[in-house]
């Protein structure tokens, strides 16, 4: 019996010399390419429409929906919690303390570690903002203090997953005690896209870490670091004085 594959079809179109694969590519690349004409006055006023009406959209899910679902899942009660584009990701047992007028992007996925002998504890201080993409993963503790800044694709690391040993990850086994620490970001630190923050690491007050750094050991406060392992560049503590 002979069946027809859809993608069997588009591949024979494509590299066929035949002339009915030739007259079938180019007309599906005829079609593919149809345009509407584009009328400024009527699509520029459908653009407008369709903005207006997703953001009342995304506003009304955001104050009636995600926000209040998102609390439920919080030890408080913070006020003026932002959640911009959805509702964040929580997984695993976890406890959650969040300070005032925090900003979270749906795509933050915050997880904690199952395997302990504690609930593992995040805490949020007051006036926090962090970015699309950021995983933070609490092992024990992980602490970011006020007016903290995180940017997109940044990974807080307090608890690895897996095992060093190779036979234990390949038997499923969880990570060790002694893979699991403690993060602190102090107020006014600021991470740059794509920070990677291991476990027991400590980035002191109003430091900023440069964009794709990794900071495996502490860092000191009011202090450019960047690179991997991240390094002090300078110091920015005039800069915070002015």
């Amino acid at each position: 019996m002979i069946t027809f594959n859809i993608n069997h079809a588009k591949q024979w179109a494509k590299t066929s010399d035949s002339v009915s694969a030739q007259l079938i590519k180019k007309l599906w690349f005829t079609i593919k390419t149809i345009e509407m004409p584009n009328i400024p006055v009527i699509f520029k006023l459908l653009y407008i429409i369709h903005i207006v009406l997703k953001q009342i959209i995304a506003d009304v899910l955001r104050i009636f929906y995600y926000t209040p679902l998102f609390k439920s899942r919080l030890k408080n009660q913070p006020k003026q919690l932002y959640l911009y584009g959805g509702l964040p990701v929580v997984i695993g047992s976890l406890d959650i303390i969040m300070g005032d007028k925090v900003r979270l992007a749906a795509m933050t996925t915050i997880s904690g570690r199952a395997v302990g002998n504690t609930i593992p504890l995040l805490v949020i201080g007051n006036n926090v903002g962090i970015a699309w993409r950021t995983s933070i993963s609490v092992g024990n503790k992980i602490t970011l203090g006020n007016n903290v800044r995180i940017a997109g694709d940044c990974y807080l690391a307090g608890y690895p997953g897996h095992p060093i040993n190779a036979k234990l990850r390949a038997l499923g086994k969880p990570d060790h005690e002694s893979q699991v620490g403690d993060i602190t970001l102090q107020d006014d630190v600021w991470l740059a896209t794509g920070v990677k923050v291991m476990p027991g690491v400590t980035i002191g007050r109003g430091t900023i870490v440069a964009a794709g750094s990794v900071v495996t050991k502490s860092l000191p406060s009011f202090v450019l670091a960047a690179g991997v392992p991240a390094r002090v560049i300078k110091s920015i503590e005039a800069d915070n004085h002015d």
